[in-house]
């Protein structure tokens, strides 16, 4: 109510202070625009001062609320985009996950630009178009989501790698994780991957020096990797043992020195394995050093007892047969029925032509396991000694258990 009053009360005082004003007379006001003239009278010409003022005003204040509208309008055709791209992210990623790969990488991809997680979209997409096997647009969508999202090379080359390894792109993708190796040398993944990298590409020589990398960042437990050195130095051995058999080829009596530096570099976990013995001694005598092979048992047997091993043992000529049999009978008295045993000593005494104690050996070995091996080595030495009967008759035993005849009626003879 007050201020209704004063309203009314100023605008009281201003009419009557323009009726006031407008009783005198204060002169024109006159402009001159080149050959035009304006004159007019000094309340008029202020009045139309004002409607100007006014007007200005007018005109700044719309122009500012157009470009504020201009603006909303704009922030909300951005939301709106952005609520667009959300949706076909989630959709593409269901269908990805319902292995639509053609909808899932056309979503995934045309939604990448309005996205919250650009990176996201094109890695999924290149997902998709990998399943499609479209391998150009896999690098393509790669590229795009690495300059989508900065600080994002670990993570677009990761998922490069692994869909080279699995396309079947072993050295795409070691070239890509030697990449990536330089940037972050310890990187677990990195690792892992570059292991499988190089299982594929067979290279056992690269293997064997990423193997204490793998240990010592514990990229994979105790047991793989154990199994992995294992398999390593297996291959090493093997290809050291065709690298040899090549110089023997052309020089018989070129030395072993490329399979015994190498069984030297091993490390001595692997050296104590009972297979990689057993590959090393078999490795020497197919070379023709059974001496050498028959040395190195002898040493771990006493040790470390394998029956795998001390068969391998029996097959072996060392430099004096005599020593080798009397040591392999000083085995027998701490293994007395040991069926292994029994037929190393059996072989043994055939080295050293004790026909009689050979076939003992075997017949006692049989007694504790009927093994076709055995019975194959007793059949031949009866054979020899004359005895044919009962060499056939082992023999057909032998070829009955490899063969598992059911039991049927037979004619007597």
């Amino acid at each position: 109510m007050i201020r209704l009053l004063l309203i009314l009360l100023v605008a009281l005082l201003l009419g009557t202070g323009l009726s006031l004003g407008l009783a005198y007379d204060l002169g024109y006001i006159r402009i001159s625009l080149g050959n035009y003239l304006v004159e007019t009278n000094f309340w008029v010409g202020l009045g139309l001062f004002l409607l100007l003022v006014v007007l200005g005003v007018f005109l700044v204040n719309t122009s500012r609320r157009l470009r504020q509208g201009s603006g909303m309008l704009s922030g909300w055709f951005a939301r709106s985009g952005e609520r667009r791209a959300r949706r076909r992210t989630t959709r593409g990623l269901l269908a990805l996950a319902e292995g639509n790969w053609p909808r899932a990488r056309k979503l995934l991809s045309s939604s990448a630009a309005h996205a919250d997680t650009p990176l996201i979209n094109y890695l999924a997409a290149a997902h998709a178009a990998f399943e499609s096997g479209d391998y150009e647009a896999v690098d393509e969508l790669l590229r795009k989501g690495f300059e989508s999202t900065p600080g994002s090379n670990m993570a677009v080359g990761l998922t490069q790698a692994q869909l080279q390894l699995a396309g079947d792109r072993p050295e795409q993708a070691l070239a890509t994780l030697l990449r990536l190796r330089k940037e972050s040398p310890h990187h677990p993944f990195v690792l892992k991957l570059l292991k499988n990298a190089y299982l594929r590409l067979e290279d056992w020589r690269e293997l064997s020096r990423l193997i204490p990398e793998l240990r010592k960042r514990n990229v994979l437990p105790e047991t793989e990797l154990n199994e992995l050195e294992r398999q390593v130095w297996h291959n090493l051995l093997e290809k050291a043992a065709e690298d040899c058999e090549r110089k023997q080829r052309d020089n018989p009596e070129a030395s072993l020195k490329t399979l015994t530096h190498l069984w030297d570099e091993m490390p001595g976990f692997v050296r104590r394995d009972e297979f990689t013995i057993r590959d090393y001694a078999r490795l020497l005598a197919r070379l023709g050093d059974e001496a050498q092979a028959e040395t190195l048992l002898r040493k771990v047997l006493r040790h470390h007892w394998s029956d795998e091993l001390i068969n391998l043992y029996g097959r072996l000529q060392g430099t004096e047969p005599e020593e080798q049999l009397l040591i392999a009978e000083q085995w027998l008295k701490d293994r007395p029925n040991n069926a292994e045993l029994l037929l190393a000593l059996g072989r043994l005494s055939l080295r050293n032509e004790l026909w009689g104690k050979a076939r003992e050996y075997f017949e006692t070995s049989l007694k504790l396991h009927r093994k076709r091996e055995t019975l194959a080595e007793l059949s031949r030495l009866n054979a020899h000694m004359g005895q044919e009967e009962a060499s056939i008759k082992l023999m057909m035993q032998g070829l009955e258990a490899d063969h598992g005849l059911p039991e049927l009626p037979m004619p007597r003879a």
